[in-house]
């Protein structure tokens, strides 16, 4: 049985609409969800990287999923609007807070350097405006290569009709380049209403130009490997893994037990007795 991902609920401050949305999201089959912080640095003025709310302060118990006896996956997400170089800043310790790590490139340089060189999980196709160029093979390859993928929404379509025109033509656009490969499909849903099952979402796909095989592995393994392509890039290529150290209190709780108090030396250090006679 395929598990199914939603790797873009868009983050609100509304306790209850993003409660709703995750349970909305849990009925629907999804295992596995990831809550969406936009960034969209300005010129003007300098501003600060979100920090993501812990899941436990927003949710207090995390539902079910349909069909399955285990809860829900709930992961954070930071997506960075650039429109200059400089709004991405590689090794920034904020992003080390979140559990994946998106672009979203509104000019052909910076997505070219966001296949080739930046050190991300998701490249995001914008869905409410034209895109002002067009996929070169070259980049998308690279980035295929790199193992990120390309995010393509739909919840953009389903409040606009022109929306809907955009996220058509940029989505079939993309799947003339990079073949339907490395392409996960996302809601960017603001409401429960706006969300759609895995297999609704697998029928839009055929619209935007990807084979039924492609179609369900866009909400399925392909999202599995982004996670782990999270987890990869966030533990140095998987060789070290950095954990927090634990507090005083509880390392002395842990602690072995110390030595009797008449002096006598723990076991492993006595003489052994065949050795001294």
């Amino acid at each position: 049985m395929s598990v199914f991902m939603d790797l873009n609920l868009t983050f609100s401050t509304d306790k209850n609409r993003l409660q709703r949305l995750i349970e909305t999201a849990a009925h629907l089959g999804f295992s596995t969800v990831a809550i969406n912080y936009v960034f969209e640095p300005t010129a003007k003025k300098k501003q600060e990287i979100p920090t993501p709310t812990p899941i436990n302060d927003l949710i207090d118990q995390l539902p079910i999923v349909q069909g399955r006896s285990r809860p829900i996956r709930v992961l954070n997400r930071l997506t960075i609007v650039m429109s200059d170089s400089s709004h991405f800043r590689p090794n920034a310790a904020e992003y080390r807070c979140f559990d994946l790590l998106a672009v979203q490139p509104t000019t052909e340089k910076l997505f070219h350097a966001a296949c080739m060189i930046y050190d991300v999980d998701i490249i995001c196709i914008s869905v409410t405006e034209k895109l002002p160029f067009f996929f070169k093979r070259a980049p998308v390859n690279g980035a295929v290569d790199r193992g990120l993928v390309f995010e393509v929404s739909y919840a953009a379509a389903i409040r606009d009709s022109t929306m809907r025109r955009y996220t058509i033509a940029n989505a079939v656009c993309l799947m003339e380049t990079c073949k339907g490969k490395n392409v996960i499909l996302s809601s960017a849903a603001e409401t429960p209403l706006e969300l759609r099952g895995p297999y609704d979402i697998t029928n839009l796909a055929l619209l935007f130009g990807l084979s039924d095989g492609d179609a369900k592995e866009a909400v399925s393994s392909t999202c599995r490997s982004v996670v782990l392509h999270a987890e990869t890039r966030r533990t140095a290529s998987g060789i070290i893994y950095t954990m927090k150290s634990c507090s005083e209190s509880s390392c002395q709780q842990e602690a072995p037990p110390a030595a009797a108090a008449d002096g006598e030396a723990p076991a492993a250090k006595r003489a052994k007795p065949h050795l001294t006679e």
